[in-house]
């Protein structure tokens, strides 16, 4: 038996002729639902669109929906007041009341109401677009701007209950040369200062170029180590990112930096030195943590991270996060070169020119350095 709260309409039961070939079918069973796949065959054909719940299910089932959507769409289809109601009695007046919960029931930040919202609209903007629809207007599209932030009244709902009413925090941290240069030394293998001991750290020599290519890229952590050798051309002095968090291609430009940072992690991979004996690029990946199972993106994503904030603890900046190093990476892009803004989204893969001056945060004394 196989349940699925969320994707499966109803729990499914299989009998095989023996327990090797049971384990291997529901094994891949549950790699798809894991990455949010109903097959067809265990979809009723003819059930409709009723209540939100299907409308997740179905909308996971047939549109290629983007990795950062489907665990929100997983975790709303897991939340009664999407999942039972009915898209017939959906409207304006229910997705108010529906962010005010968010904010006063959960106490969720603004951004991740904003992300909620975001993938729930999407799915409502494919229900509205089918032959059948459940409801011929998409009413999350009616909520205005700063629809996410605590209203007064909100902020009092939230106070009244001993709790802190969330704000948007625009992050605006850049990495001055001091705290990069102590941060090579850690991944380097020096021992951090008011510590007796260097950080252990497993293939040392990738997470080195994985800091080089965040601060010269600005790529994002999962652009670079799902990599694959193809994908990198040093000749051409560019990375063909395939399928990226917004879904498009892009190419990427490596500075010299980037270039010859590739070129001694290859030759260190080769001789099996700085941690990286048992890896090569055999397997067709630049990188030694990923191989190719999407549904194990967001663990490695994780771990990641977690080993990142260890190094930036021990390098003595705790307060630094591993996605601070693209907001970094965009504003040397503004500062030591003449792209234009629209050259420079074609780099970071930012849609709007609004996001990416989001990314851009300029130091103060820089720009003070080119007045008169």
């Amino acid at each position: 038996m196989v349940r699925r709260k969320g994707l499966l309409p109803k729990p499914l039961y299989f009998t095989f002729s023996s327990e090797a070939e049971g384990d291997a079918y529901v094994a891949r069973l549950e790699r798809l639902l894991d990455a949010g796949v109903v097959p067809q065959e265990f979809v009723d054909s003819r059930s409709s669109i009723v209540t939100g719940l299907d409308a997740i299910r179905e909308y996971v089932s047939h549109h290629a929906v983007s990795i950062t959507d489907r665990p929100l769409l997983n975790a709303l289809a897991s939340k009664d007041v999407v999942a039972s109601a009915r898209l017939a009695s959906i409207d304006y007046r229910w997705v108010q009341s529906w962010v005010t919960a968010m904010k006063r029931e959960e106490n969720l930040s603004p951004s991740t109401i904003r992300h909620y919202v975001g993938a729930l609209a999407r799915c409502f903007d494919w229900c509205v677009l089918r032959p059948a629809p459940g409801f011929p207007l998409n009413p999350i599209r009616l909520l205005p701007r700063r629809y996410a932030t605590y209203s007064e009244m909100d902020q009092a709902a939230v106070l009244a209950q001993d709790l802190a009413p969330k704000a948007d925090v625009e992050r605006d941290r850049r990495l001055p040369p001091h705290e990069e240069k102590e941060i090579n030394l850690v991944l380097a293998g020096a021992r951090p200062r008011r510590r007796q001991r260097p950080l252990t750290l497993p293939w040392q020599a990738a997470l080195e170029l994985l800091f080089v290519l965040a601060v010269e890229t600005a790529m994002r952590l999962r652009e670079m180590y799902t990599l694959s050798i193809d994908q990198v051309d040093l000749a051409g002095r560019t990375v063909a990112l395939e399928k990226t968090k917004n879904g498009d291609k892009r190419p990427v430009p490596l500075s010299t930096v980037a270039v010859a940072a590739i070129k001694r992690y290859q030759s260190l991979v080769a001789a099996g030195e700085r941690g990286m004996a048992g890896f090569s690029f055999d397997g067709g990946w630049l990188f030694p943590w990923w191989g190719g199972d999407k549904a194990v993106l967001g663990k490695v994503s994780r771990k990641l991270s977690n080993q990142f904030s260890r190094v930036f603890d021990a390098a003595g900046c705790p307060d630094l996060i591993f996605h601070d190093l693209r907001h970094e990476a965009t504003s040397r892009l503004y500062e030591k070169t003449t792209l234009t803004d629209l050259q420079i989204a074609k780099i970071t893969g930012h849609k709007t020119l609004a996001v990416l001056r989001r990314y851009a945060n300029l130091r103060g004394s820089d720009l003070a350095a080119r007045l008169w």
